[in-house]
């Protein structure tokens, strides 16, 4: 099973930032479209790593290997980033489906919007802390189903996950479905039955959308401030 996430934090550019991390007591199945770990495969663990509004690098996947190096977690596992406080995580249960959400919803926009015009010239990459006020976007969410899932399924329930997010973002009165850069992870025991399943009216799916709708919705109600805001209180 996967174990409820803990709260600890990093050493980067002198600063102390927040991280949750899951452990699997076993091997999970997992898919997910995380930068590390993402795709279909056996993981054991799972990071969801704050950063400052002002983050820039060009190799997210890189940078989470090394932030698992130095939690001291080993084997493959799944990174997310955000700039969510991770510490603002809400989780739900439903039918022994447990989902857990960061939530922000500062770039909520249209999966099917019109493409914008290209710009005349490169926008400039950011260099600061997000503005005063600044809501901060990325919602990521992990979700443990209790019972093997098969690929199919596990594909599905990425869906079904997404479906349930989008309802509740749209319940939180934006005209989105989510935000540029949210992520996904699913992950189930790697022995027992397996489901082909994973679909909102599924066995495993219907309680995972139930979980993952209630956590984001609570996860949005209130005002997310960027991490880098938090150091100014």
């Amino acid at each position: 099973m996967l174990t409820e996430p803990l709260l600890t934090s990093r050493r980067e550019d002198g600063l102390a930032l927040p991280v949750l991390v899951w452990r699997a007591t076993a091997p999970l199945r997992s898919v997910s479209s995380g930068p590390l770990g993402g795709g279909i495969g056996v993981r054991r663990w799972v990071l969801n790593a704050t950063v400052p509004m002002s983050y820039a690098r060009e190799d997210p996947a890189d940078h989470l290997a090394e932030l698992a190096g130095g939690l001291g977690l080993d084997g493959p596992g799944v990174g997310l980033l955000t700039g969510v406080d991770v510490a603002e995580v809400v989780s739900r249960t439903d039918a022994g489906v447990r989902a857990w959400a960061t939530v922000g919803l500062g770039t909520p926009v249209q999966a099917a919007a019109p493409a914008e015009p290209a710009p005349a010239e490169p926008a400039a990459a950011p260099v600061g802390p997000a503005a005063p006020g600044q809501r901060v976007g990325t919602v990521n969410i992990v979700v443990y189903v209790p019972a093997r899932l098969g690929d199919a399924a596990l594909v599905n329930a990425v869906a079904t996950a997404t479906e349930a997010k989008a309802q509740a973002i749209v319940e939180l009165g934006l005209a989105a479905t989510g935000t540029p850069t949210d992520a996904v992870t699913v992950l189930c025991p790697a022995e027992g039955p397996e489901f082909a399943y994973g679909g909102p009216r599924s066995a495993w799916g219907a309680p995972l959308a139930r979980a993952v709708h209630a956590a984001v919705l609570a996860g949005g109600a209130g005002p997310v401030v960027p991490w880098s805001e938090r150091l100014k209180g």
